[in-house]
């Protein structure tokens, strides 16, 4: 494939695990090696069809801090496919529970496949649960699915709420619609509540509100968008690759500089390369 091909077809790219989103954007990104103004504007191109996907942010403003590009997105690469929080989180379940997910997050169904022992309630979103369900039984968990409207019970029935960030901020974090009321519901009933933040979806602030501002920003109802923000504030636990700890702990050795092409305060590059 062209690597201007390549590009198109990671900007366009949607429903893609976040690895291999990483991965081919990285691809992409190799044809700019002796284009520093065209490698700003395709990293840009990527994070504006990808707004909410910390691991781009995250790899691209890695890939233009660093003084060898290249070598950094490789290493970005290696870093998400050897993710070890769902190993931690694997390890960290509780034995024979209960769990409430929504939709079909990544990380958090590897953990679950690991484990095996643990029963799943997802609530839909996206018409994604069915096909996570079939996938766990498949696998011999105990599975079952439930409709948006079911979101309530399946809270109370739950010793755990398990949700998934896409990216993940100082003060909340992105992740599938339904995500906001499951914490809220948890949290009135007392169901703790935990949130999986793997490798590359920690954002530092400045990061986190250009990415948080076009998801806010995007047209559109709130309640018709397929993701939204929630508050740390209804979080019990962050899950990461350092393992769990509180939500005030969440930002804690997040690897991702803050390079201001992508958030709308850079100037002409002129010495980056990859």
């Amino acid at each position: 494939m062209h690597p201007i091909e390549r590009l198109r077809y990671v900007a366009r790219a949607s429903g893609a695990d976040q690895p291999l989103l990483v991965r081919e954007t990285a691809l992409a990104l190799a044809a700019f090696h002796d284009d520093a103004a065209g490698l700003v504007a395709a990293c840009r191109r990527v994070i504006e069809r990808h707004p909410t996907s910390a691991p781009l942010w995250w790899l691209c403003a890695r890939v233009l801090t660093a003084p060898d590009g290249q070598q950094e997105a490789w290493r970005a690469v290696e870093e998400i496919e050897a993710d070890p929080t769902a190993r931690l989180l694997a390890h960290d379940l509780p034995d024979e529970g209960t769990v409430c997910v929504v939709g079909w997050p990544e990380v958090v169904t590897e953990a679950l496949l690991r484990r095996g022992d643990v029963a799943v309630l997802a609530i839909d979103s996206a018409g994604e649960a069915g096909g996570l369900v079939r996938r766990l039984d498949l696998a011999g968990l105990d599975a079952h699915d439930a409709p948006a409207s079911g979101l309530g019970g399946a809270v109370a029935l739950a010793d755990l709420v398990l949700l998934e960030a896409v990216a993940l901020g100082p003060d909340g974090f992105v992740a599938v619609s339904g995500s906001l009321a499951a914490a809220a519901v948890a949290r009135h009933l007392e169901v703790p509540v935990w949130v999986v933040a793997g490798t590359g979806r920690r954002l530092p602030e400045r990061m986190w509100r250009a990415g948080r501002g076009r998801l806010e920003g995007t047209p559109g109802e709130p309640w018709l968008q397929d993701e939204e923000v929630v508050p740390l504030s209804l979080l019990d636990r962050v899950c990461g690759p350092e393992g769990g700890g509180a939500p005030g702990e969440a930002m804690v050795g997040t690897d991702c500089p803050v390079a201001p092409e992508l958030t709308g305060g850079g100037s002409a590059p002129g010495t980056y390369r990859i």
